[in-house]
Protein backbone atom coordinates (compact mmCIF):
# COMPACT_ATOMS: atom_id res chain seq x y z
CA UNK A 1 0.00 0.00 0.00
CA UNK A 2 1.22 3.46 -0.93
CA UNK A 3 -0.59 6.66 0.10
CA UNK A 4 -0.22 9.98 -1.70
CA UNK A 5 -2.02 13.29 -1.95
CA UNK A 6 -2.13 13.26 -5.76
CA UNK A 7 -1.85 10.27 -8.07
CA UNK A 8 -1.09 11.23 -11.69
CA UNK A 9 -1.48 8.48 -14.30
CA UNK A 10 0.65 9.36 -17.33
CA UNK A 11 3.80 11.40 -17.97
CA UNK A 12 2.97 13.50 -21.02
CA UNK A 13 2.52 17.26 -21.11
CA UNK A 14 -0.79 17.18 -19.22
CA UNK A 15 0.37 15.04 -16.30
CA UNK A 16 3.77 16.71 -15.99
CA UNK A 17 2.30 20.22 -16.07
CA UNK A 18 -0.14 19.45 -13.28
CA UNK A 19 2.55 17.72 -11.19
CA UNK A 20 4.95 20.66 -11.49
CA UNK A 21 2.33 23.23 -10.54
CA UNK A 22 0.84 21.40 -7.56
CA UNK A 23 4.23 20.31 -6.22
CA UNK A 24 5.68 23.81 -6.43
CA UNK A 25 2.72 25.35 -4.61
CA UNK A 26 2.51 22.68 -1.89
CA UNK A 27 6.00 21.35 -1.11
CA UNK A 28 4.57 19.50 1.92
CA UNK A 29 2.22 17.41 -0.24
CA UNK A 30 3.21 14.31 -2.19
CA UNK A 31 2.69 13.76 -5.89
CA UNK A 32 3.05 10.24 -7.27
CA UNK A 33 3.25 9.80 -11.04
CA UNK A 34 2.96 6.36 -12.62
CA UNK A 35 3.66 5.67 -16.27
CA UNK A 36 4.09 2.46 -18.16
CA UNK A 37 7.34 2.04 -20.05
CA UNK A 38 9.96 4.78 -19.90
CA UNK A 39 9.15 8.10 -18.28
CA UNK A 40 9.42 10.04 -21.55
CA UNK A 41 7.36 7.64 -23.70
CA UNK A 42 4.08 9.40 -24.42
CA UNK A 43 2.11 10.95 -27.28
CA UNK A 44 3.62 14.30 -26.29
CA UNK A 45 7.08 13.09 -27.27
CA UNK A 46 5.94 12.43 -30.85
CA UNK A 47 4.06 15.69 -31.44
CA UNK A 48 5.84 17.24 -34.42
CA UNK A 49 3.79 20.33 -35.21
CA UNK A 50 3.69 22.59 -32.17
CA UNK A 51 1.46 24.67 -29.94
CA UNK A 52 -1.27 26.81 -31.51
CA UNK A 53 -1.27 30.11 -29.64
CA UNK A 54 -2.03 33.74 -30.54
CA UNK A 55 1.21 35.71 -30.18
CA UNK A 56 1.12 38.09 -33.16
CA UNK A 57 -1.49 40.70 -32.25
CA UNK A 58 -1.04 42.60 -35.53
CA UNK A 59 -1.81 39.71 -37.89
CA UNK A 60 -3.70 37.35 -35.59
CA UNK A 61 -6.36 37.57 -32.87
CA UNK A 62 -8.15 35.43 -30.32
CA UNK A 63 -11.30 35.74 -32.39
CA UNK A 64 -9.62 34.32 -35.49
CA UNK A 65 -8.26 31.35 -33.54
CA UNK A 66 -11.65 30.81 -31.91
CA UNK A 67 -13.40 30.88 -35.28
CA UNK A 68 -10.90 28.47 -36.85
CA UNK A 69 -11.45 26.03 -33.98
CA UNK A 70 -15.24 26.30 -34.25
CA UNK A 71 -15.14 25.84 -38.03
CA UNK A 72 -13.00 22.71 -37.87
CA UNK A 73 -15.08 21.37 -34.97
CA UNK A 74 -18.07 21.45 -37.33
CA UNK A 75 -20.73 22.83 -35.02
CA UNK A 76 -20.09 20.53 -32.04
CA UNK A 77 -17.56 22.57 -30.04
CA UNK A 78 -18.50 24.12 -26.70
CA UNK A 79 -17.94 27.78 -27.54
CA UNK A 80 -17.32 28.82 -23.94
CA UNK A 81 -14.58 26.18 -23.66
CA UNK A 82 -13.03 27.25 -26.96
CA UNK A 83 -12.90 30.87 -25.82
CA UNK A 84 -11.43 29.94 -22.43
CA UNK A 85 -8.67 27.69 -23.83
CA UNK A 86 -7.56 30.09 -26.56
CA UNK A 87 -7.55 33.17 -24.35
CA UNK A 88 -5.55 31.29 -21.70
CA UNK A 89 -3.04 30.15 -24.33
CA UNK A 90 -0.41 32.92 -24.10
CA UNK A 91 -0.19 32.60 -20.29
CA UNK A 92 0.28 28.84 -20.43
CA UNK A 93 2.84 29.18 -23.24
CA UNK A 94 4.85 31.65 -21.14
CA UNK A 95 5.03 29.01 -18.40
CA UNK A 96 6.59 26.55 -20.86
CA UNK A 97 9.24 29.15 -21.64
CA UNK A 98 9.80 29.70 -17.91
CA UNK A 99 10.34 25.96 -17.42
CA UNK A 100 13.02 25.92 -20.09
CA UNK A 101 11.31 24.85 -23.32
CA UNK A 102 12.85 26.31 -26.48
CA UNK A 103 10.99 27.31 -29.65
CA UNK A 104 12.26 28.41 -33.05
CA UNK A 105 12.77 32.10 -33.78
CA UNK A 106 13.41 34.00 -37.01
CA UNK A 107 16.35 36.24 -37.89
CA UNK A 108 14.81 39.14 -35.93
CA UNK A 109 14.37 37.02 -32.80
CA UNK A 110 10.60 36.71 -33.13
CA UNK A 111 8.91 33.33 -32.85
CA UNK A 112 8.85 31.54 -36.20
CA UNK A 113 5.12 30.93 -36.44
CA UNK A 114 3.95 28.08 -38.67
CA UNK A 115 0.64 27.60 -40.43
CA UNK A 116 -1.21 24.29 -40.50
CA UNK A 117 -4.42 22.93 -41.98
CA UNK A 118 -7.56 24.72 -40.78
CA UNK A 119 -5.66 27.78 -39.49
CA UNK A 120 -6.30 31.18 -41.09
CA UNK A 121 -3.05 32.67 -39.75
CA UNK A 122 0.49 31.65 -38.84
CA UNK A 123 0.22 30.88 -35.11
CA UNK A 124 1.92 27.55 -34.43
CA UNK A 125 5.07 27.83 -32.30
CA UNK A 126 7.43 24.92 -32.82
CA UNK A 127 10.84 23.48 -32.10
CA UNK A 128 11.93 22.28 -35.55
CA UNK A 129 9.77 19.20 -36.23
CA UNK A 130 10.17 17.70 -32.75
CA UNK A 131 8.19 20.15 -30.63
CA UNK A 132 6.68 17.51 -28.36
CA UNK A 133 10.09 16.02 -27.66
CA UNK A 134 11.39 19.43 -26.60
CA UNK A 135 8.38 20.13 -24.36
CA UNK A 136 8.69 16.67 -22.76
CA UNK A 137 12.42 17.25 -22.13
CA UNK A 138 11.86 20.57 -20.39
CA UNK A 139 8.99 19.34 -18.20
CA UNK A 140 10.77 16.15 -17.15
CA UNK A 141 13.86 18.15 -16.20
CA UNK A 142 11.72 20.40 -14.01
CA UNK A 143 9.86 17.48 -12.38
CA UNK A 144 13.13 15.82 -11.41
CA UNK A 145 14.10 18.97 -9.50
CA UNK A 146 11.06 18.65 -7.21
CA UNK A 147 11.63 16.53 -4.11
CA UNK A 148 7.94 15.91 -3.43
CA UNK A 149 7.28 14.31 -6.84
CA UNK A 150 7.88 10.58 -7.22
CA UNK A 151 7.92 9.55 -10.89
CA UNK A 152 7.58 5.79 -11.25
CA UNK A 153 8.31 4.44 -14.76
CA UNK A 154 7.32 0.90 -15.73
CA UNK A 155 4.24 1.10 -13.51
CA UNK A 156 1.02 0.22 -15.31
CA UNK A 157 -2.32 1.41 -13.89
CA UNK A 158 -4.75 -1.54 -14.04
CA UNK A 159 -7.97 -0.18 -12.55
CA UNK A 160 -9.29 2.79 -10.62
CA UNK A 161 -10.34 2.04 -7.03
CA UNK A 162 -13.97 2.96 -6.25
CA UNK A 163 -16.76 1.70 -4.01
CA UNK A 164 -16.96 -1.34 -6.33
CA UNK A 165 -13.65 -2.58 -4.91
CA UNK A 166 -14.50 -1.58 -1.35
CA UNK A 167 -17.64 -3.75 -1.35
CA UNK A 168 -19.69 -0.80 -0.15
CA UNK A 169 -23.45 -0.64 -0.80
CA UNK A 170 -24.69 0.97 -3.99
CA UNK A 171 -23.84 4.66 -4.02
CA UNK A 172 -25.25 7.03 -6.62
CA UNK A 173 -22.15 9.22 -6.77
CA UNK A 174 -18.97 7.13 -6.85
CA UNK A 175 -15.63 8.28 -5.50
CA UNK A 176 -12.16 7.40 -6.74
CA UNK A 177 -9.72 6.38 -4.01
CA UNK A 178 -6.65 5.73 -6.18
CA UNK A 179 -5.65 2.86 -8.42
CA UNK A 180 -4.22 -0.63 -8.57
CA UNK A 181 -0.86 -0.44 -10.31
CA UNK A 182 1.28 -3.24 -11.78
CA UNK A 183 5.01 -3.02 -11.21
CA UNK A 184 5.96 -4.22 -14.66
CA UNK A 185 9.46 -5.41 -13.75
CA UNK A 186 8.36 -7.60 -10.82
CA UNK A 187 4.75 -8.50 -11.61
CA UNK A 188 3.63 -7.20 -8.18
CA UNK A 189 0.37 -5.25 -7.99
CA UNK A 190 0.49 -2.19 -5.75
CA UNK A 191 -2.56 -0.46 -4.28
CA UNK A 192 -2.02 3.32 -4.36
CA UNK A 193 -4.43 5.30 -2.20
CA UNK A 194 -4.81 8.92 -3.30
CA UNK A 195 -6.91 11.84 -2.20
CA UNK A 196 -7.16 12.90 -5.84
CA UNK A 197 -6.43 10.96 -9.01
CA UNK A 198 -5.61 12.64 -12.31
CA UNK A 199 -5.93 10.68 -15.55
CA UNK A 200 -3.41 11.99 -18.09
CA UNK A 201 -2.95 8.72 -19.92
CA UNK A 202 -3.04 9.80 -23.56
CA UNK A 203 -4.72 8.41 -26.64
CA UNK A 204 -6.04 5.25 -28.29
CA UNK A 205 -4.16 5.05 -31.59
CA UNK A 206 -2.91 1.50 -31.24
CA UNK A 207 -6.50 0.22 -31.37
CA UNK A 208 -6.20 0.77 -35.13
CA UNK A 209 -2.73 -0.70 -35.52
CA UNK A 210 -1.62 1.73 -38.24
CA UNK A 211 -1.19 4.84 -36.16
CA UNK A 212 1.09 7.81 -35.65
CA UNK A 213 0.92 7.11 -31.90
CA UNK A 214 3.57 5.20 -29.94
CA UNK A 215 2.89 1.65 -28.73
CA UNK A 216 1.81 2.94 -25.30
CA UNK A 217 -1.33 4.60 -26.75
CA UNK A 218 -3.81 1.85 -25.84
CA UNK A 219 -6.60 3.93 -24.29
CA UNK A 220 -5.87 2.78 -20.73
CA UNK A 221 -7.27 5.83 -18.94
CA UNK A 222 -10.47 5.92 -20.97
CA UNK A 223 -11.01 2.18 -20.44
CA UNK A 224 -10.39 2.41 -16.69
CA UNK A 225 -12.78 5.35 -16.38
CA UNK A 226 -15.39 3.50 -18.44
CA UNK A 227 -15.20 0.42 -16.21
CA UNK A 228 -15.53 2.73 -13.21
CA UNK A 229 -18.76 4.11 -14.83
CA UNK A 230 -17.45 7.60 -15.64
CA UNK A 231 -19.23 9.35 -18.50
CA UNK A 232 -17.49 8.82 -21.87
CA UNK A 233 -18.51 10.80 -24.95
CA UNK A 234 -17.64 11.54 -28.60
CA UNK A 235 -15.52 8.42 -29.12
CA UNK A 236 -16.78 8.16 -32.70
CA UNK A 237 -14.68 11.18 -33.64
CA UNK A 238 -11.34 9.60 -34.47
CA UNK A 239 -8.99 11.93 -36.27
CA UNK A 240 -6.91 10.29 -38.96
CA UNK A 241 -3.76 12.17 -39.85
CA UNK A 242 -3.72 12.51 -43.64
CA UNK A 243 0.01 12.08 -44.17
CA UNK A 244 1.71 9.22 -42.37
CA UNK A 245 4.73 7.77 -44.18
CA UNK A 246 3.63 4.66 -46.06
CA UNK A 247 5.59 1.70 -44.72
CA UNK A 248 3.72 -1.55 -45.51
CA UNK A 249 5.45 -3.64 -42.85
CA UNK A 250 5.45 -1.06 -40.08
CA UNK A 251 3.00 -0.98 -37.20
CA UNK A 252 3.49 2.52 -35.85
CA UNK A 253 3.48 5.00 -38.74
CA UNK A 254 6.00 7.83 -38.94
CA UNK A 255 4.20 11.16 -39.08
CA UNK A 256 4.87 13.61 -41.91
CA UNK A 257 3.85 16.77 -40.10
CA UNK A 258 0.92 18.90 -41.18
CA UNK A 259 3.42 21.74 -41.19
CA UNK A 260 5.00 20.25 -44.34
CA UNK A 261 1.77 20.98 -46.22
CA UNK A 262 1.71 24.38 -44.54
CA UNK A 263 5.23 24.86 -45.90
CA UNK A 264 3.86 24.35 -49.42
CA UNK A 265 3.93 20.62 -50.22
CA UNK A 266 1.37 19.18 -52.68
CA UNK A 267 -0.59 15.92 -52.57
CA UNK A 268 -0.52 13.97 -55.84
CA UNK A 269 -1.75 10.65 -57.15
CA UNK A 270 0.68 8.23 -58.84
CA UNK A 271 0.11 9.93 -62.20
CA UNK A 272 1.18 13.26 -60.75
CA UNK A 273 -2.27 14.85 -60.58
CA UNK A 274 -2.62 17.32 -57.69
CA UNK A 275 -6.07 16.24 -56.52
CA UNK A 276 -6.88 18.32 -53.42
CA UNK A 277 -8.00 21.44 -55.41
CA UNK A 278 -10.64 19.17 -56.98
CA UNK A 279 -12.26 18.73 -53.57
CA UNK A 280 -11.67 21.90 -51.54
CA UNK A 281 -10.69 25.48 -52.25
CA UNK A 282 -8.13 25.36 -49.45
CA UNK A 283 -6.44 22.44 -51.22
CA UNK A 284 -3.74 20.85 -49.02
CA UNK A 285 -4.51 23.30 -46.21
CA UNK A 286 -8.03 22.02 -45.67
CA UNK A 287 -8.66 20.54 -42.22
CA UNK A 288 -7.46 17.04 -41.42
CA UNK A 289 -10.84 15.35 -41.70
CA UNK A 290 -11.37 16.69 -45.20
CA UNK A 291 -7.86 15.85 -46.43
CA UNK A 292 -8.07 12.32 -44.97
CA UNK A 293 -11.48 11.67 -46.52
CA UNK A 294 -10.27 12.98 -49.90
CA UNK A 295 -7.23 10.69 -49.82
CA UNK A 296 -9.51 7.80 -48.84
CA UNK A 297 -11.73 8.55 -51.87
CA UNK A 298 -8.72 8.66 -54.16
CA UNK A 299 -7.43 5.32 -52.87
CA UNK A 300 -10.82 3.67 -53.24
CA UNK A 301 -11.12 5.10 -56.75
CA UNK A 302 -7.70 3.94 -57.92
CA UNK A 303 -7.17 0.85 -55.80
CA UNK A 304 -3.74 2.17 -54.77
CA UNK A 305 -2.27 1.75 -51.30
CA UNK A 306 -1.01 5.31 -50.94
CA UNK A 307 -0.73 8.74 -52.50
CA UNK A 308 2.29 11.04 -52.60
CA UNK A 309 3.44 14.24 -50.91
CA UNK A 310 5.47 16.34 -53.34
CA UNK A 311 8.11 18.59 -51.78
CA UNK A 312 10.40 18.76 -54.83
CA UNK A 313 9.44 22.35 -55.65
CA UNK A 314 10.35 23.56 -52.16
CA UNK A 315 13.70 25.12 -51.28
CA UNK A 316 15.65 22.10 -50.01
CA UNK A 317 17.88 23.86 -47.47
CA UNK A 318 14.88 25.55 -45.89
CA UNK A 319 13.07 22.20 -45.77
CA UNK A 320 16.04 20.56 -44.06
CA UNK A 321 16.23 23.38 -41.52
CA UNK A 322 12.52 23.23 -40.67
CA UNK A 323 12.07 19.46 -40.77
CA UNK A 324 15.39 17.77 -39.98
CA UNK A 325 13.79 14.74 -38.36
CA UNK A 326 11.47 14.14 -41.32
CA UNK A 327 14.34 14.69 -43.75
CA UNK A 328 16.53 12.13 -41.96
CA UNK A 329 13.72 9.57 -41.84
CA UNK A 330 13.11 9.95 -45.58
CA UNK A 331 16.82 9.63 -46.26
CA UNK A 332 16.85 6.39 -44.27
CA UNK A 333 14.02 5.16 -46.50
CA UNK A 334 16.04 6.14 -49.60
CA UNK A 335 13.68 9.02 -50.35
CA UNK A 336 15.38 12.23 -51.49
CA UNK A 337 12.74 14.88 -50.76
CA UNK A 338 14.38 17.25 -53.25
CA UNK A 339 13.77 14.77 -56.08
CA UNK A 340 11.35 12.07 -54.88
CA UNK A 341 7.74 12.18 -53.81
CA UNK A 342 7.03 10.87 -50.30
CA UNK A 343 4.50 8.00 -50.19
CA UNK A 344 1.83 8.80 -47.59
CA UNK A 345 -1.42 7.34 -46.28
CA UNK A 346 -3.86 8.37 -43.51
CA UNK A 347 -3.32 6.77 -40.09
CA UNK A 348 -5.21 7.01 -36.81
CA UNK A 349 -3.87 9.98 -34.91
CA UNK A 350 -6.13 11.47 -32.23
CA UNK A 351 -9.41 10.82 -30.46
CA UNK A 352 -11.53 13.95 -30.01
CA UNK A 353 -13.71 12.33 -27.35
CA UNK A 354 -12.92 10.62 -24.05
CA UNK A 355 -13.69 11.02 -20.37
CA UNK A 356 -16.16 13.88 -19.97
CA UNK A 357 -14.86 16.69 -17.77
CA UNK A 358 -16.00 20.17 -16.80
CA UNK A 359 -13.85 23.31 -17.02
CA UNK A 360 -12.08 22.34 -13.80
CA UNK A 361 -11.18 18.92 -15.17
CA UNK A 362 -13.66 17.08 -12.94
CA UNK A 363 -15.14 13.83 -14.20
CA UNK A 364 -18.49 12.39 -13.12
CA UNK A 365 -16.68 10.46 -10.35
CA UNK A 366 -15.66 12.29 -7.19
CA UNK A 367 -11.92 12.96 -6.75
CA UNK A 368 -11.21 11.80 -10.31
CA UNK A 369 -9.91 14.34 -12.82
CA UNK A 370 -8.74 14.03 -16.42
CA UNK A 371 -6.75 16.12 -18.88
CA UNK A 372 -4.98 15.70 -22.19
CA UNK A 373 -6.08 13.36 -24.96
CA UNK A 374 -7.94 10.95 -22.67
CA UNK A 375 -10.40 13.72 -21.77
CA UNK A 376 -13.39 15.18 -23.60
CA UNK A 377 -13.49 18.91 -22.90
CA UNK A 378 -15.69 20.23 -25.70
CA UNK A 379 -12.80 22.09 -27.34
CA UNK A 380 -12.47 19.90 -30.41
CA UNK A 381 -16.08 19.10 -31.24
CA UNK A 382 -16.23 16.78 -34.24
CA UNK A 383 -12.63 17.39 -35.31
CA UNK A 384 -9.50 18.85 -33.71
CA UNK A 385 -7.81 21.90 -35.16
CA UNK A 386 -4.13 21.13 -35.73
CA UNK A 387 -1.82 21.87 -32.77
CA UNK A 388 -4.69 22.65 -30.38
CA UNK A 389 -4.01 19.49 -28.35
CA UNK A 390 -0.85 20.60 -26.50
CA UNK A 391 -2.59 23.89 -25.79
CA UNK A 392 -5.63 22.08 -24.36
CA UNK A 393 -3.44 19.89 -22.16
CA UNK A 394 -1.62 22.90 -20.72
CA UNK A 395 -4.83 24.81 -19.98
CA UNK A 396 -6.70 21.92 -18.35
CA UNK A 397 -3.72 20.80 -16.28
CA UNK A 398 -3.66 24.37 -14.95
CA UNK A 399 -7.41 24.36 -14.31
CA UNK A 400 -7.19 21.13 -12.29
CA UNK A 401 -4.28 22.60 -10.33
CA UNK A 402 -6.24 25.78 -9.64
CA UNK A 403 -9.29 23.82 -8.50
CA UNK A 404 -7.35 21.48 -6.21
CA UNK A 405 -5.35 24.38 -4.76
CA UNK A 406 -8.57 25.47 -3.10
CA UNK A 407 -9.52 21.98 -1.83
CA UNK A 408 -8.64 20.57 1.57
CA UNK A 409 -6.37 17.53 1.83
CA UNK A 410 -8.05 15.66 4.65
CA UNK A 411 -7.15 12.00 4.89
CA UNK A 412 -9.46 9.28 3.61
CA UNK A 413 -10.66 6.92 6.35
CA UNK A 414 -11.45 4.05 3.96
CA UNK A 415 -9.38 0.89 3.94
CA UNK A 416 -8.19 -0.18 0.50
CA UNK A 417 -8.12 -3.96 -0.01
CA UNK A 418 -4.98 -5.51 -1.44
CA UNK A 419 -5.08 -6.84 -5.00
CA UNK A 420 -6.64 -10.31 -5.00
CA UNK A 421 -5.43 -12.74 -7.67
CA UNK A 422 -6.21 -16.00 -5.93
CA UNK A 423 -6.92 -18.83 -8.33
CA UNK A 424 -5.07 -17.22 -11.24
CA UNK A 425 -1.93 -18.46 -12.97
CA UNK A 426 0.77 -17.02 -15.19
CA UNK A 427 -0.66 -17.20 -18.68
CA UNK A 428 1.05 -19.21 -21.37
CA UNK A 429 -1.41 -18.09 -24.04
CA UNK A 430 0.80 -15.42 -25.60
CA UNK A 431 -0.13 -16.69 -29.05
CA UNK A 432 -3.80 -16.10 -28.26
CA UNK A 433 -3.08 -12.58 -27.02
CA UNK A 434 -1.15 -11.73 -30.16
CA UNK A 435 -3.83 -13.23 -32.39
CA UNK A 436 -6.62 -11.29 -30.69
CA UNK A 437 -4.64 -8.06 -30.92
CA UNK A 438 -4.17 -8.47 -34.68
CA UNK A 439 -7.85 -9.41 -35.07
CA UNK A 440 -8.93 -6.33 -33.14
CA UNK A 441 -6.71 -3.95 -35.11
CA UNK A 442 -7.80 -5.41 -38.46
CA UNK A 443 -11.43 -5.15 -37.37
CA UNK A 444 -11.09 -1.47 -36.49
CA UNK A 445 -9.19 -0.59 -39.67
CA UNK A 446 -11.53 -2.43 -42.01
CA UNK A 447 -14.91 -1.89 -40.33
CA UNK A 448 -14.50 1.32 -38.31
CA UNK A 449 -12.14 3.40 -40.45
CA UNK A 450 -12.23 6.83 -42.06
CA UNK A 451 -15.53 6.15 -43.86
CA UNK A 452 -18.00 3.84 -42.09
CA UNK A 453 -21.37 2.20 -42.78
CA UNK A 454 -24.10 0.84 -40.53
CA UNK A 455 -23.63 -2.62 -42.01
CA UNK A 456 -19.90 -2.70 -41.26
CA UNK A 457 -20.44 -1.26 -37.78
CA UNK A 458 -23.11 -3.87 -36.96
CA UNK A 459 -20.84 -6.67 -38.15
CA UNK A 460 -18.03 -5.14 -36.08
CA UNK A 461 -20.16 -5.48 -32.92
CA UNK A 462 -20.57 -9.22 -33.44
CA UNK A 463 -16.89 -9.76 -34.22
CA UNK A 464 -15.80 -7.67 -31.24
CA UNK A 465 -18.03 -9.68 -28.89
CA UNK A 466 -16.07 -12.82 -29.76
CA UNK A 467 -12.75 -11.12 -29.01
CA UNK A 468 -14.16 -9.65 -25.81
CA UNK A 469 -15.28 -13.05 -24.51
CA UNK A 470 -11.86 -14.59 -25.07
CA UNK A 471 -9.98 -11.68 -23.50
CA UNK A 472 -12.23 -11.52 -20.42
CA UNK A 473 -11.88 -15.28 -19.91
CA UNK A 474 -8.10 -14.90 -19.97
CA UNK A 475 -8.25 -11.91 -17.62
CA UNK A 476 -10.30 -13.83 -15.03
CA UNK A 477 -7.92 -16.79 -14.93
CA UNK A 478 -4.51 -15.16 -15.46
CA UNK A 479 -2.12 -13.15 -13.36
CA UNK A 480 -2.15 -9.68 -14.84
CA UNK A 481 0.53 -8.53 -17.23
CA UNK A 482 0.85 -5.42 -19.35
CA UNK A 483 0.02 -7.11 -22.67
CA UNK A 484 -3.19 -8.64 -21.34
CA UNK A 485 -4.33 -5.45 -19.63
CA UNK A 486 -3.60 -3.32 -22.69
CA UNK A 487 -5.59 -5.69 -24.89
CA UNK A 488 -8.48 -5.60 -22.44
CA UNK A 489 -8.41 -1.81 -22.50
CA UNK A 490 -8.30 -1.68 -26.30
CA UNK A 491 -11.33 -3.98 -26.50
CA UNK A 492 -13.21 -1.60 -24.17
CA UNK A 493 -12.20 1.39 -26.28
CA UNK A 494 -13.24 -0.37 -29.51
CA UNK A 495 -16.63 -1.09 -27.93
CA UNK A 496 -17.05 2.61 -27.13
CA UNK A 497 -16.01 3.75 -30.62
CA UNK A 498 -18.34 1.30 -32.38
CA UNK A 499 -21.29 1.87 -30.06
CA UNK A 500 -21.08 5.65 -30.21
CA UNK A 501 -20.60 5.48 -34.00
CA UNK A 502 -23.85 3.54 -34.36
CA UNK A 503 -25.60 6.08 -32.13
CA UNK A 504 -24.59 9.01 -34.38
CA UNK A 505 -27.03 9.56 -37.22
CA UNK A 506 -25.46 12.61 -38.85
CA UNK A 507 -22.06 13.21 -40.38
CA UNK A 508 -19.90 15.77 -38.67
CA UNK A 509 -16.21 16.62 -38.90
CA UNK A 510 -14.15 13.47 -38.61
CA UNK A 511 -17.19 11.18 -38.59
CA UNK A 512 -18.36 10.00 -42.00
CA UNK A 513 -20.95 7.24 -42.43
CA UNK A 514 -22.24 6.50 -45.95
CA UNK A 515 -25.70 5.74 -44.50
CA UNK A 516 -25.98 9.14 -42.82
CA UNK A 517 -26.61 12.55 -44.26
CA UNK A 518 -24.94 15.74 -43.24
CA UNK A 519 -27.35 17.95 -41.32
CA UNK A 520 -27.07 21.74 -40.94
CA UNK A 521 -24.99 22.96 -38.01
Amino acid sequence: MLTTHYLVIGSGVAGLTFAIKIAEKFPDRTVTMVTKGDEDESNTKYAQGGVAVVLDAQEDSFQKHIQDTLTVGDGLCDRSVVEMVIKEGPKRFDELIHWGAHFDVDAEGNYDLGKEGGHSENRVVHHRDITGHEVERALLMRVHQLENVALLPHHFAIDLITEHHLKLPNIRQLTCYGAYVLREKTGEVLAIRAQNTILASGGIGRVYGHTTNPDVATGDGIAMAYRATAHIKDMEFIQFHPTALYEPEAGTSFLISEAVRGFGAYLRDKKGHRFMPDYDGRAELASRDIVSQCIDKELKKTGDNHVFLDCTHLESKAFMAHFPNIYEKCQAMHIDVARDWIPVVPASHYVCGGVVIDKSGRTTINNLFACGECSRTGLHGANRLASNSLLEALVYAHNIFRHLSEESTEGMPVEIPEWNDEGTRITKEHVLLGHNLKELQALMRNYVGIVRSNDRLTKAVAKLNVIHSEVEALYRTSKVNTTLCELRNMVNVAHLIIGQSLARHENRGGYNNIDNIRKPK
